[in-house]
């Protein structure tokens, strides 16, 4: 084999699909951090952009990049990036980065050394270091995710991982368009379904910076932006389908968010109470006030505690909202691909 047929052969071993909206702080580190990932396997970079309104895409196009921009800026959500990425994708194995990350470049051979040894195995993450570590949105996420970042078989990829393409194509897309959160979760219960494995080995894969604003203020942006229906939306997506047990066993939030639903049940259902008005009064303060009770026991602190029930409530109503939500079920997405630095 000739030099140039091994350099076309190693050119698309990995896509690594960088999914963004308004991400100019942080496009640059992502971007440098993906093609020094790729510099050594080979591979190509994809900008997946959700129609930004900020610097991102001139800041872009400084580099020899792929970049592919949504059409529609109403269809903006977290499943449709990835999509919109793997459908320009050439790589056997396809990688998922958020604009507001570093992917270290250590991790890549690893993994496709991993993974290249394990037919059986559909995708593979390494470890995350987070970078914003104060706010209390941050501490609640890593108490959720703790229990998927662990080294071994894993039942998810959360905060991206690297694929298998041909057991993506096997389970027919690589993230529903539709889906404002969860896609991770999505993919995975699909391809478990189908036999596939995941994993998590130990190695640095990326450094996050997240989002650093307020908690309440973050819970308004995630309210506004849809972010907080995906919940609701992949329990539709998944009705009917072979994945379905998995996914009520994966998401622990929807034994909670039905928890919640039971306890707005119980404060309604005192109104019919035959009884006086202050003992409505009394049991009605006492169910209100056992949740936060035992929260804030649990948390060791009265904000954490006040903080975990109004979330709880927020994203109960958002559950409620994603699951009736219309649906796209089309396999295209409506795009443009943006010129940039030649290869």
């Amino acid at each position: 084999m000739n030099n140039q047929s091994i350099q076309e052969e190693k050119k698309c071993v990995v896509s690594i699909i960088i999914k963004a909206l308004n991400e100019e702080k942080k496009i640059s580190i992502a971007i440098e951090s993906a093609l020094k990932a790729i510099e050594k396997i080979g591979g190509e970079v994809i900008l997946a952009d959700s129609m930004s309104t900020d610097n991102t895409i001139q800041i872009a196009q400084r580099y020899p990049i792929k970049i592919v921009q949504l059409s529609n800026a109403n269809e903006r959500c977290c499943g449709i990036g990835p999509q919109l990425g793997y459908q320009y994708s050439q790589g056997e194995f396809v990688y998922i980065l958020d604009g507001d990350m570093q992917m270290l470049e250590t991790f890549l051979p690893k993994a496709l050394e991993f993974i290249q040894k394990k037919p059986e195995v559909a995708g593979v993450g390494g470890k995350v270091i987070e970078m914003n570590t104060e706010s209390l949105e941050f501490q609640a996420r890593v108490e959720r995710a703790a229990e998927h970042m662990y080294e071994g078989q894993v039942d998810r990829l959360a905060m991206g991982g690297l694929y298998r393409k041909k057991a993506v194509d096997s389970v027919g897309q690589f993230s529903d368009r539709n889906l404002h959160s969860y896609e991770e979760l999505d993919l995975a219960v699909r391809l478990r379904a189908k036999n596939w494995q995941l994993h998590r080995i130990d190695e640095d894969a990326v450094r996050h910076w997240g989002h650093d604003a307020p908690p309440y203020q973050l819970l308004l942006k995630r309210w506004t932006s849809g972010y907080i229906k995906g919940v609701g939306e992949i329990l539709r997506a998944s009705v009917g389908k072979s994945h379905f047990k998995l996914l009520l066993k994966d998401v622990t939030e929807l034994r909670l968010y039905g928890a919640v639903i039971l306890w707005w049940f119980s404060l309604i259902s005192i109104t019919f109470l035959n009884i006086s008005i202050l003992s409505k009064s009394t049991i009605a303060i006492a169910i209100f006030a056992i949740p936060l009770l035992l929260i804030t026991i649990k948390k060791k602190s009265l904000i954490k505690g006040i903080y975990s029930v109004v979330s709880w409530n927020v994203n109960t109503l958002g559950l409620i909202r994603g699951f009736f939500a219309n649906r796209n079920n089309s396999d295209n997405i409506d795009s443009i691909e943006i010129p940039t630095k030649t290869v």
